[in-house]
């Protein structure tokens, strides 16, 4: 597998469990790239989905993807704090210069004060039966949603005080290194 290097820009495509294409972001700059971890941002990338619509992100965001993993999340900076969105996928592999993983629907919503909600149970119940995920995916995803909520309580990882901050940061000392 391919490891991208720190100032390299990447796309990252989400497929869905049957193997058709989910979203496609066309720009995220690796910040680190190692064989089990990939720490990118982008701000204000288009995002294409399924059906060809395109849309631009809002904000700048700092992009975790670990290989062990059955989640990845994403650290949006807002005016009013960080707000983190986590879906519940396959681990990632690389493949070219696009980062992939298959999303099973599961998400989760975090807010600034670390208080979170748990979308789209209803998607992921519907997309299971048609199209067939078996039963260890779903005993994967429940372990691995675990997992993360315990992330998210005890404060680890990308929801570590000053974590997407200092990601942002370096971002930025890129970003103006590369324009130089």
């Amino acid at each position: 597998m391919h490891i991208p290097t720190v100032g390299e820009t990447i796309q990252i495509h989400s497929y869905k469990h049957n193997g058709r294409i989910h979203r496609i972001w066309s720009e995220t700059t690796v910040l680190k790239g190692t064989k089990t971890l990939l720490i990118g941002a982008n701000n204000r990338t288009t995002v294409t989905e399924s059906d060809g619509r395109t849309w631009v992100t809002r904000e700048p965001a700092i992009c975790y993807f670990h290989s062990r993993y059955w989640f990845n999340i994403i650290g949006m900076l807002r005016n009013d704090g960080i707000y983190y969105y986590c879906n519940l996928s396959s681990p990632y592999v690389i493949d070219g210069l696009a980062l992939k993983y298959i999303d099973y629907d599961l998400d989760i919503k975090v807010f600034p004060d670390l208080s979170y909600i748990i979308l789209d149970e209803d998607e992921y119940d519907e997309h299971r039966k048609a199209m067939g995920y078996p039963d260890v995916i779903n005993q994967i995803l429940r372990l691995h949603m675990d997992k993360l909520i315990n992330m998210i309580r005890q404060k680890k990882g990308p929801f570590e005080p000053g974590f997407i901050e200092t990601w942002y940061e370096k971002y930025l000392m890129l970003k103006r290194d590369l324009r130089k």
